[in-house]
Order: structure tokens, then C-alpha cells, then sequence
């Protein structure tokens, strides 16, 4: 062994302490540290070290040459990308994650992937779905969409007596993608999965609103010929709006067509008793994506994808490999995703679910929409901005009230950036900017920061 690496390990105790104060360090700054540091001219890439200096040396040069450059997006006011953080408990599952090192992937050795499904059971169960619904994890968001349409394009073979996984989607002939709002990683799923995103149908939406209309959903089912694929949105980007999901069921009484429903962080309504009804149905999907580096507040990266045919996902994805594991009624890991190496992101979340249950994460979401609606609340008072929509759960979409350009926006989401972190939108053909809370630390204190920043930086701007 490398006398150097052998040093470190017979000092691990002593180098976990160091990294430990040293994440402690991080996370104690994290209110007084910007929310996205000042540009800087970029670093100069070093060359790779030829000599061996051990851990010590490479944490002090990652906190000299790189911590600084780090946001504090695990931090309260980091409000863009929908952005959670990671509870302590899910801190000390993703530290675990790593010491453990397990491929969670097989029943030949199974202990990981049996946590994982142990996981996915609490999941399905704080947002509402059957046991009709399996699951698994996956890397975000992105994925679990490509996923869910990946056992859709299967479906669409099933109904038309082909296999994509065999024959590959060509197979398939035109294929027709229904959705009002979709987010943007459905049409990149679909150029993934090799039906294009030309085969994404944009339906008309309902007047003011970013739901999908029924009826013209209805009027584009029937001019589908043969099964199609509906996307529905459960809280869409701009606005965190919900398709009708029990008004889109009862069109299955007359048209074909798989339901995927893209709940990313929509999914957490069900938490609320007051927001809860806008998840009703969700349950008749036949796949549904969910992020969890999002309102659950573990780190990235980490979500899940559920669906009711998961005969169809291990036709897709299924790996024939004798040192892999079986395949059977109950298909290890392995054939469910496109991931053969798959950490035990589980881990993570079932420390945070095990840690506060649904009543502690449900206050998570019931004080990020108050914030929310807080700070909608602040702005609609100030005459500089103009809310461009009614907070419905945890996203303020926004704009200046007097000329809002593109150019007038990035200067203020970059005069503020230091305080308070927002992201650029189109919403309605105006140029905007979208706050989503879902950071577990936010509290009212963080709005009103937010909002005064925001207040000053749009008068300086004028």
C-alpha cells in the first residue's frame, strides 16, 4: 500500500474529525455566507498532483481554493431550481452512504436494495399512493420522467402488438405526447427514448392558468389515432400549478392512453390538509415522478419513480448477466432502471423519514408555503413589482412593474444574488423570476430579508 494512503488510513478516526469540523464550519456559516458568491475570474486548472500529500493537504486546499466558491444553496434563502437542503438526519444517511459503499442493486447481496423497497413503502404512503404502485430511486427528476415514458413507449407496443425494448421505437410508427405545461426534461426524455420531441402535442391550457384544459385534452385524444401518452403536471415550474388529475381519469372512459404524471415536487401537497386536494387522483396514474432533493431535503442527488406496470419497466430494463441476479416476479434493482451502478441514495431518506415522520415533514411544507405566500404578499405591497400569479403552493412568480426586460431582471436577481438567490423565467410571454421555498431552515425572518433586498435592488436598478 501507499505509505502515504496508508497513513491516512491509520489516521481515519483523527481525518473524519477534521472533515466533520470542517462541515460543521460550513453549515454554522451558512446565514452569513452570500447565497451565491460574486463572480470571479475562474481558476486556472491545476495539474494533476504526482506525489502523494494525503487528506490533510487536499481538505485544506479544497477549503482555500474551492469552499469559497461554493453557494450556499443548502442554506434558507437559496430559492432557486426548487432547492431543498439536507435535514441532519438525512446529512448523517448521505455520510453513511458513503462509509457503507453498497451497489444496492441485487439480491445477491441484498441488504441494500431491501432498505431501498422498506423507503419507497413510506414514500408511497406519504403521498397517497396504493400498493399498486412499486417503486424505485433514481438520480433526479430528469430521470424518473425518462423512466415512467420509458415504460409508457412499452405500453404503447403492448397496445399495438410490438416491442420497443425488442425492436426499438421506430417500431411504434408516430407516437403523440399530450401535455399542457410540461417541464422542459419531457421533451428531453422523449429524444432519449428515441420517440423525438416533435412527438410532444402542446394541449391548450385553461385561461389565465398553466392546467391543462380538459375538454381540449379531450378534443386531442380524439384526434389521436390509437393509444397515446398523457403527461399531467401536479405543480408545473412557473406557477406550481395542478392538472385536474380526477377530470383527465374519467377521459380513460373513452380514450386509450397511459397517464404519467409529473409530480416532481407537486407531490408534497399531500402533506398539507390544506393543499392535499390537489394531489386527489394521483394514485390512477400509471407512472408518477417525484424529486426528493427537493421538498424532502435530502441531498442531490436523489428521487424516485412509481408505476403500476412494473412487469412492462423490467421488459425495458432488463440486464442478462449471471453475476447480476434474477429477474423473476420481483426483479432486483438492476432491471428496473437504466442504472446498473446505483448508490444507496435510500439511505438518506429513510433517515429523514425515520427521523421526523410525516408530521415533521409536514411542517416543512406547511412553513415554506407560508413563506411562500409571505413573500407574494410583500411584493404585491411593493409598487416596484408586479406578482405575475397567485402563489398556489411554494413558488412567487414575479416581475418589475416598470419595464421588465430580460437585461433589467438579471441585473436585479444579480444585485441581490449575495442575499438572496431567484431564477429567470418567460411566464405568459413577460420576462420573469420565480422564488420556490423548500428549504427545511427557511423561516420568515429569510423573507423578509429577501424581500427587502429585492425591494432595494429594484430601486437602485431604477
Amino acid at each position: 500500500m501507499d505509505r502515504t494512503l496508508a497513513a491516512d488510513l491509520a489516521r481515519l478516526p483523527e481525518l473524519l474529525d477534521a472533515t466533520r469540523g470542517a462541515a460543521a464550519d460550513a453549515l454554522a456559516t451558512l446565514d452569513a455566507r452570500p447565497v451565491v458568491p460574486p463572480a470571479g475570474k475562474p481558476h486556472d486548472p491545476e495539474p494533476l498532483p504526482e506525489r502523494a500529500t494525503g487528506t490533510d493537504a487536499a481538505l485544506a486546499a479544497f477549503r482555500d481554493r474551492w469552499e469559497p466558491r461554493l453557494s450556499a444553496s443548502a442554506g434558507p434563502r437559496y430559492l432557486g431550481f426548487v432547492t431543498g437542503g439536507a435535514t441532519p438526519a438525512a446529512l448523517a444517511g448521505d455520510w453513511l452512504t458513503a462509509v457503507h459503499d453498497q451497489n444496492s442493486n441485487s439480491a445477491l447481496d441484498g441488504g441494500g436494495q431491501d432498505l431501498e423497497r422498506e423507503t419507497v413503502g413510506w414514500l408511497r404512503d406519504l403521498f397517497g399512493l396504493t400498493a399498486a404502485h412499486s417503486g424505485t430511486f433514481v438520480s433526479g427528476a430528469t430521470m424518473s420522467n425518462t423512466t415512467g415514458l420509458a415504460i409508457a413507449r412499452e405500453w404503447l407496443g403492448e397496445r399495438l402488438g410490438v416491442s420497443p425494448a425488442e425492436d426499438g421505437a421506430a417500431a411504434l410508427g408516430p407516437v403523440r405526447v399530450l401535455s399542457g405545461a410540461p417541464h422542459s426534461s419531457i421533451a428531453k426524455a422523449l429524444s432519449v427514448l428515441g420517440l423525438g420531441r416533435n412527438s410532444l402535442v402542446r394541449v391548450p391550457t385553461l385561461p389565465g392558468r398553466e392546467a391543462v384544459d380538459p375538454a381540449a385534452l379531450e378534443r386531442a385524444l380524439a384526434d389521436t389515432p390509437g393509444p397515446a401518452v398523457v403527461v399531467a403536471n401536479a405543480g408545473t415550474v412557473n406557477t406550481v400549478d395542478f392538472d385536474d388529475l380526477r377530470a383527465i381519469e374519467t377521459l380513460r372512459e373513452r380514450h386509450d392512453f397511459w397517464l404519467h404524471t409529473d409530480a416532481a415536487f407537486g407531490a408534497f401537497a399531500a402533506l398539507s390538509a390544506e393543499h392535499g386536494h390537489l394531489v386527489d387522483g394521483l394514485d390512477a396514474s400509471d407512472s408518477v415522478c417525484v424529486d426528493l432533493h427537493k421538498w424532502l431535503n435530502v441531498p442531490y442527488d436523489s428521487a424516485v419513480q412509481f408505476t403500476r406496470r412494473r412487469d412492462l419497466q423490467a421488459r425495458v430494463f432488463q440486464n442478462s448477466a449471471a453475476y447480476l441476479g434474477p429477474l423473476g416476479d420481483h426483479p432486483d434493482l438492476v432491471h428496473l432502471t437504466p442504472e446498473n451502478s446505483h448508490r444507496l441514495r435510500a439511505l438518506a431518506a429513510w433517515f429523514t423519514l425515520r427521523a421526523y415522520g410525516r408530521q415533521g415533514h409536514r411542517e416543512i411544507v406547511e412553513r415554506d408555503i407560508a413563506c411562500a405566500r409571505a413573500l407574494g404578499a410583500a411584493l404585491e405591497a411593493d409598487p416596484a413589482f408586479t406578482v405575475l400569479a397567485p402563489v398556489r403552493l411554494n413558488v412567487v412568480c414575479f416581475t418589475l412593474a416598470e419595464a421588465p426586460t430580460p437585461e433589467r431582471l438579471t441585473a436585479l436577481r444579480e444585485a441581490v444574488a449575495t442575499e438572496v438567490f431567484v431564477t429567470p423565467t418567460v411566464y405568459g410571454g413577460t420576462a420573469a423570476l420565480r422564488a420556490a421555498f423548500s428549504n427545511w431552515r427557511t423561516t420568515q425572518a429569510d423573507v423578509r430579508r429577501a424581500a427587502e433586498a429585492l425591494g432595494a435592488a429594484a430601486r437602485e436598478i431604477a
